[in-house]
């Protein structure tokens, strides 16, 4: 059995590394806004418009949450913003992958000349991971290591 500050260390952990995860997956795709609206674009979900304000939204978003769970500022609203993107992420390549669509994810790159990754699985299964990781952080019961906590 796990007590509380064996929890509170197993979420910090959490909170740092889909901080971190959530930084570097950003940086690319804000270099890079046109090419990953074309990547949000080839997955045949979203009106025309759309990708291209997705595109330019999305990675600061991540930016932004994963600097704050890095931090310890908001962590509540941090963790459920990741939890969220994380599902949202399940859905889209799982549609994809379901429609056999072979299209590069953007996740991390978004470019294959980049080293962008394709759809399947094995993206399924880390965004799942990610998405326990945030549920990790909102359940972490003690809120110690953070700047702004909710009371």
């Amino acid at each position: 059995m796990i007590n509380f500050s064996q929890r509170s260390v197993i979420a910090l952990l959490c909170r740092v590394i889909l901080g971190i995860v959530l930084i570097y997956a950003s940086i690319d795709k804000i270099v890079h806004p046109a090419e990953f609206a074309k990547a949000i674009g080839n997955y045949n979900v979203l009106p025309f418009g759309l990708e291209n304000l997705l595109g330019i939204v999305l990675p600061v978003l991540e930016l932004l949450v994963g600097i704050c769970l890095v931090l310890g500022i908001m962590i509540d609203g941090s963790a459920i913003i990741a939890g969220g993107m994380m599902v949202v992420f399940i859905i889209a390549i799982s549609q994809a992958l379901f429609r056999g669509i072979d299209i590069n994810c953007g996740c991390f790159k978004v470019t294959v000349e980049n080293g962008g990754h394709q759809v399947g699985i094995r993206r399924i299964i880390e965004d799942f991971i990610y998405l326990g990781m945030a549920l990790m952080v909102l359940s972490r019961g003690e809120k110690k290591w953070e700047l702004y906590p909710k009371s």
